[in-house]
């Protein structure tokens, strides 16, 4: 169990790294390229659009093929994705790169989740989740620095070393063995249980936060280089925050084995409302970074209780985990997808106080729902209503 979840980790931090290389470079493309800021929003929310296409495929697959297979898949996918990234020079060429590697995203995420839920007992499924959570946050960490070296020296050399990294992985979780035998489920009775009201509510707690993620991916990396910050500045900000938030992850996930899911996900709720609106309203590079690493406080205790809850509720009703997993990348795409188009089109036309303070409210209702829904136990006593 314990190789499973440090090669689980890996991965996924593997994936996440390169979701956020985007943010340092974001400036400079939008200068190469002329982009709007609704331009600059499709390119960092290609990679999530991608994996809102493929999040319930991804799923579907690791029930039919397994989990391991999933991941290999996945990882190559993403290595050669990476390549085209990094040699590319047309904006098109990049926005599709971007959407390939999310699609490779979706099925590492859904065959990891899978693969690692089948192992875990019900009682410490939000510790596994949360440090899972934890390592794709560190790469969160590491991907701002990742992109400001691909800023310094090139996007060849630095994407151009992912397809060897992808290799390694996947000759790794070859060697694996699958943990569960593929199941398959009639799409009518997949559907029927996708749709259902445990499932749906929990769907929506991962979606609200990742609004705010996508967001903030587009609006705070523009607004720290309209008050005169660079690429350093930006990669510091979105390293600080990640920091905080997979050091919080996996704590969330312990606390909220004992607790239950409500408490923590609506105490980090309510912070990541609040550094919404202080985002909305910064008018220095001080104040625009200390809310940056707000919302990633309020991240760190919300995000692994959603993640949770949904796994939880999937298994209430008989839904297979594979689809839980495509779920979970189905609602945080979603919102990464929404988060960055729309906060980036609106902030373009009106500024950046409409957006921010809009996402804000959608938090607070989030937390009030789930006030209401969420189960106020721990797992294996009331769950999700």
């Amino acid at each position: 169990m314990r190789r499973l979840l440090v090669l689980a980790s890996v991965m996924v931090f593997f994936d996440v790294t390169f979701f956020s290389a985007i943010s340092p470079l974001l400036p400079e493309y939008k200068s190469e390229f002329g982009l709007s800021k609704g331009g600059a929003g499709i390119l960092a929310g290609a990679y999530a659009a991608g994996t809102l296409i493929a999040s319930l495929p991804a799923g579907w697959l690791a029930t039919r093929i397994g989990s391991r297979r999933t991941v290999i898949g996945g990882l190559l996918l993403l290595g050669a994705a990476s390549i085209v990234f990094g040699f590319g020079h047309q904006i098109v060429l990049l926005d599709a790169a971007r959407f390939v590697q999310g699609i490779a995203g979706a099925l590492i995420w859904a065959g990891a989740l899978t693969w690692l839920i089948a192992q875990t007992p019900v009682e410490r499924r939000g510790s596994v989740i949360g440090t899972a959570l934890g390592a794709a946050v560190a790469g969160a960490l590491v991907g701002p620095a990742f992109g400001a070296l691909a800023a310094e020296i090139g996007t060849e050399i630095v994407f151009g070393g992912v397809l060897v990294a992808a290799l390694v992985l996947a000759y790794y979780a070859s060697s694996m063995p699958e943990t569960a035998e593929p199941e398959r489920q009639s799409l009518r009775e997949v559907a029927s249980r996708i749709m259902s009201r445990p499932v749906v509510n929990s769907t929506a707690f991962v979606t609200a936060p990742s609004v705010m993620f996508g967001a903030v991916e587009v609006l705070v990396p523009l607004r720290i280089d309209d008050l005169g910050g660079g690429h350093t500045l930006i990669a510091t900000g979105f390293i600080a925050g990640a920091g905080l938030e997979a050091v919080l992850a996996p704590i969330a996930g312990r606390y909220s084995d004992r607790v239950g899911r409500r408490g923590p996900y609506v105490a980090g709720m309510a912070i990541c409302a609040v550094a919404m609106g202080g985002l909305a309203l910064a008018e220095t590079l001080g104040l625009e970074l200390s809310m940056l690493i707000m919302t990633s406080l309020g991240a760190g205790i919300c995000f692994t209780p959603a993640l949770t809850s949904l796994s939880e509720a999937a298994e209430e009703i008989g839904l297979h985990q594979g689809y839980a997993g495509g779920l979970s990348n189905m609602a945080w795409a979603m919102g990464q997808v929404v988060g960055a188009l729309a906060g980036g089109a609106i902030a373009g036309a009106l500024g950046n106080v409409p957006p921010s303070f809009a996402i804000s409210a959608l938090l607070i209702v989030t937390a009030a729902y789930a006030y209401r829904t969420l189960s106020a136990f721990p797992a294996g006593e009331p769950s999700v209503a």
